[in-house]
């Protein structure tokens, strides 16, 4: 490309978030909802220069789990706690919540910067900042390190990729919304193309980035994998190539071993030998950019909808949170029923708001008071190909039945059939229900 055309690209960057919905991305996220995260300072070495809240429940399970959750560009821990609902999660289930916050001093658009290799390499950046905040969790609450999750939208879900890349010994499992792969971008030229149209890699290729971003030889984490068929931010492409890449990983084959529907949407999964999920993906039908909201499996609703906060009939944030194997846990009566409370509430709450007549377009609200988000880098609005043609013809969507494997053949002297009763009592007087 000539000097020239470098030149108009960047004298034009700043105008690219008039050109999309990205400078949407912030409204209805106002930082001033309730939230019950508390800021934590001195957390130490801060090399990112990030901000960090968290949340602790009152009660926790037995061992302690840590979620961590990365907020997309013009959003606020606050806003997308509110949005995603992983604080009401947090507190119903009882795992510690940690949300790391992005300054705008380091991102003028609250991005992560997920493309810049002194932000997204071991021990350097936001990438060592969030990797201080962990340990402090850890220590303060007695986290099992082998109960570490991280999950993240857009930006938060291309450092979600950063984190299991760079850190692949401190995760059990990750969960990337609308994110990009690991290691395929290192400026915002690179980060602006590949948002359009990732190019396609082997799967070789995407996996030596990660084997190549640390010294760990494994286990590696489990991945779930969440995208939009019709996000014109971050082309649905990209879903692919994050498949691709931990697929590698992992040494599993790139043809799914099970194709299903969940909610309405289509799951693919891939297991290991035990016949463990290992690597996941969902592709939300006709979804925009954004995280999917829904009713979750156990009739209740996490979060409320919003800009980027979308319903989509499937609840991404219950559903990932049973993937890092959580929602098992029987809290204590009282705080399930408090929880059942405010989210009945809520959704109360939310439902008459929406039966209001809107007093006027959003396009009237003054300039001054919308809220600079975009995600950086930013692209135009471009035309998205149909999901199914971007999956090559092994990956493409059959909608089959969902298989499960077989159980293995017990071998002789094998363990005792399980007790029931003995069970469900230990973990009743673990939870503190009986003595």
């Amino acid at each position: 490309m000539s000097l020239a055309n470098n030149v108009d690209f960047f004298r034009n960057l700043h105008k690219l978030n008039r050109l999309n919905r990205l400078s949407e991305l912030g409204v209805g996220l106002r930082p001033d909802v309730e939230s019950p995260l508390v800021e934590v300072r001195d957390f130490g070495p801060n090399p990112g220069g990030l901000r960090m809240f968290a949340f602790i429940p009152e009660h926790l399970q037995q061992p302690h789990a840590l979620v961590i959750v990365l907020h997309g560009c013009g959003q606020t821990v606050f806003g997308y706690d509110h949005g995603a609902g992983w604080s009401t999660l947090a507190r119903q289930y009882g795992f510690a919540l940690l949300m790391p916050e992005q300054m705008v001093s380091n991102n003028a658009n609250g991005c992560f910067n997920w493309f810049n290799p002194e932000d997204a390499e071991r021990d350097r950046g936001e990438a060592a900042s969030i990797r201080q905040m962990i340990a402090r969790m850890v220590e303060d609450h007695g986290i099992d390190p082998r109960r570490i999750f991280i999950t993240g939208l857009s930006a938060g879900g291309a450092m979600t990729s950063v984190m299991l890349a760079t850190y692949p010994e401190v995760f059990s499992a990750g969960a990337i919304i609308a994110g990009l792969p690991y290691g395929v971008a290192h400026d915002v030229r690179e980060a602006l193309t590949i948002m359009r149209a990732t190019p396609v890699r082997t799967p070789r290729r995407l996996g030596d980035l990660v084997r190549k971003a640390s010294q760990h030889k494994g286990p590696w984490p489990r991945v779930s994998v969440w995208h939009g068929s019709v996000d014109g931010v971050v082309a649905p492409a990209n879903a692919r190539e994050i498949v691709k890449q931990w697929l590698d990983v992992h040494h599993l084959p790139q043809a799914p071993m099970s194709e299903g529907i969940v909610d309405g949407h289509p799951r693919r999964v891939w297991w290991n030998a035990d016949g463990e999920t290992i690597v996941e993906s969902y592709t939300i039908a006709d979804m925009a950019h954004g995280t999917p909201l829904g009713i979750a499996d156990n009739e209740q609703r996490y979060g409320v909808p919003g800009a980027f906060m979308i319903e989509a009939g499937i609840s991404s944030s219950f559903h990932i949170a049973k993937f890092f194997g959580l929602t098992n846990w029987i809290g204590e009566p009282e705080a399930v029923a408090e929880v059942k409370r405010d989210v009945k509430a809520e959704a109360k709450s939310h439902l008459q708001a929406a039966a209001k007549p809107v007093k006027a377009p959003r396009n009237q609200v003054p300039k001054a008071a919308r809220p600079a988000a975009a995600i950086t880098p930013v692209v135009p609005p471009m035309p998205m190909p149909d999901f199914t043609e971007v999956f090559d013809p092994a990956m493409r969507m059959h909608a089959r039945p969902e298989q499960k494997p077989k159980p293995k053949p017990k071998k002789e002297g094998g363990r005792r059939g399980i007790d029931v009763g003995a069970v469900i009592t230990r973990a009743l007087t673990a939870a503190g229900l009986i003595k």
